[in-house]
């Protein structure tokens, strides 16, 4: 490196030069013969923790992918996933990785599983192509056959060959057949035949009778079978219950299962009949009562029995239901914390529904609606004056706010309101160098006014003095550019990063940082 570009790094120069190289490489006002000479650092073997980010350019050429891909293989999957790279650019055989990633991408040569199946590939290589579509037969026959119980998974739990779907359901090992039961594409007969055991061979083999090797996720059994395969047998009755395409006949009788996990299974499902609600519904389990709060639809009665639930989180998932009614909402917040979100009831609300909740003598009710961003304006105006601080952090961001309602709002409540006031779409810079400026400082503010699109180099500056907020104002393109230049030294290499992908860094400064 040249010596210009050490003395802006600092003390740790080299360490700090690659996150620089990192961000420069990541900078969209990079010349593109900058690019091609950050590409010639990484053929001469320079340090090479920039080539990840030179991958994810989207102005990188294809001549310039393939000069990147050629002086290092390890970019190759990068470039195939950002669709850099063709089928004509890739050998299978000398980097399966990239092949695999084409494939995964659907934009590889299915031919190529033939080279990759025969390969030495190793277990987590052989999944990844198990994962792929569109594989020629005999590769997934030979897939198949193999001895990995873990690709075999892979391909029950991905392919969309109902015929090969039926086969892996009837697996001998247990795993297999779990991550068949996931998948939609196995036929409803057979999922129904999961559930009970009904007209399938029985399970031989399980992650708690086969060894280290036969387990799905690589490590000792934490349990010993005693050749029932209990549990097992369990996730794969589990997964055909929270599998849509099961039967909801074959289902049902497991609303009265003593597992809870398999009741909880069926509870999830969006195709309950009304009685069976309304059993899970009294369960004694608080999950399964909260999953049926939360999806409930077409039975009002009920939703106002599991309003008066004991536990909170049945309440409160109840309030998260876009089918409840409007006058069990309300009232929900007297009995229930309920943390500031848009409720998919409030965003679904009327326009008169909307006037109602905005005038509701309960300030979270009055929250709930103020977190709507496309309210009537005299609406938005009248919750932006709201008395609660809770109801005016929530309408701050609200696009359409004048710039005398967002300094009233913090004249009344100061810095309980500051961040939510600078993350406004609408703010001023000059309302920004305001907040920037307010005494107490508030950090959360900082980081807003740090990302936002119309920060003045003032209130950038006082940005830079937060511990967050400056890594974040270090990229800003207003920052004066010899701020940037400074900050290419920062202690922080994370700032001294950012200030490098700063598109606002002068040209001659690139330039000199590529030597």
């Amino acid at each position: 490196m040249g010596r210009k570009a050490r003395a802006c790094c600092g003390h740790n120069a080299p360490v700090k030069y690659a996150y620089v190289l990192g961000g420069l490489a990541s900078n969209a006002s990079l010349p593109s013969e900058l690019v091609d000479r950050l590409i010639e650092l990484a053929v001469a073997d320079t340090d090479r923790d920039f080539t990840y980010d030179l991958a994810a350019r989207s102005d990188l050429t294809h001549a310039q992918a393939l000069a990147l891909y050629a002086c290092d293989l390890d970019s190759g999957p990068r470039l195939a996933r950002e669709g850099r790279l063709t089928v004509a650019d890739v050998d299978p055989a000398a980097d399966p990785d990239t092949a695999l990633a084409l494939l995964g991408e659907g934009r590889g040569d299915p031919a190529w599983g033939r080279v990759l199946v025969a390969a030495d590939l190793d277990s987590w290589s052989r999944q990844r192509l198990a994962e792929c579509v569109g594989l020629p037969p005999d590769v997934v026959e030979t897939l198949v056959a193999g001895p990995d119980v873990r690709v075999v998974g892979e391909l029950a739990l991905r392919t969309t060959d109902r015929a090969l779907a039926t086969r892996l359901a009837e697996h001998p090992n247990a795993e297999v057949r779990k991550l068949a039961a996931w998948n939609e594409a196995t036929p409803p007969a057979v999922l129904a035949a999961l559930l009970d055991d009904k007209g399938l061979l029985p399970v031989e083999r399980c992650e708690f009778c086969g060894g280290v090797e036969e387990t799905y996720c690589g490590v000792a059994p934490y349990e010993i079978c005693d050749a029932t395969h209990e549990t097992p047998v369990h996730d794969v009755r589990h997964g055909a219950l929270s599998n849509p395409a099961t039967p909801i006949e074959a289902a049902i009788p497991f609303a009265d299962h003593p597992s809870e996990n398999l009741r909880l299974a069926l509870a999830e499902r969006l195709d309950l009949p009304r009685e069976v609600s309304r059993r899970l519904a009294k369960d004694p389990d608080v999950r399964i009562r909260a999953c049926i709060a939360e999806k409930l639809a077409g039975d009002d009665g009920l939703m106002r029995v599991l309003a008066e639930d004991e536990d909170q989180d049945v309440r409160r998932r109840l309030a998260h239901n876009p089918n409840v009614p409007l006058g069990v909402l309300v009232r929900l917040p007297v009995t229930t914390k309920i943390s500031p979100t848009l409720l998919p009831r409030v965003e679904a609300a009327s326009p008169a529904e909307v006037e109602r909740l905005a005038c509701s003598t309960n300030s979270t009710v009055r929250m709930f609606v103020a977190l709507r961003r496309d309210l009537p304006a005299e609406i938005r105006d009248a919750l932006a004056t709201d008395p609660d601080a809770k109801v005016l952090k929530s309408i701050a961001p609200h696009p359409g706010l004048s710039e005398a309602r967002l300094r009233a709002m913090v004249d009344r409540q100061g810095d309980r309101v500051l961040a939510a006031v600078a993350a406004n779409p609408d703010a001023s810079g000059a309302l920004l160098e305001h907040l920037a400026h307010h005494c107490p400082p508030v950090h959360e503010a900082f980081c807003e006014i740090a990302a936002h699109p119309h920060a003045t180099p003032r209130a950038l500056l006082v940005c830079l003095t937060d511990g967050r907020a400056r890594p974040i104002a270090a990229a800003h393109p207003a920052l004066p550019p010899q701020v940037i230049v400074e900050l290419l030294a920062d202690d922080d290499v994370y700032v001294a990063m950012a200030a490098a992908r700063n598109p606002s860094l002068p040209g001659a400064v690139m330039r000199d940082l590529v030597p």
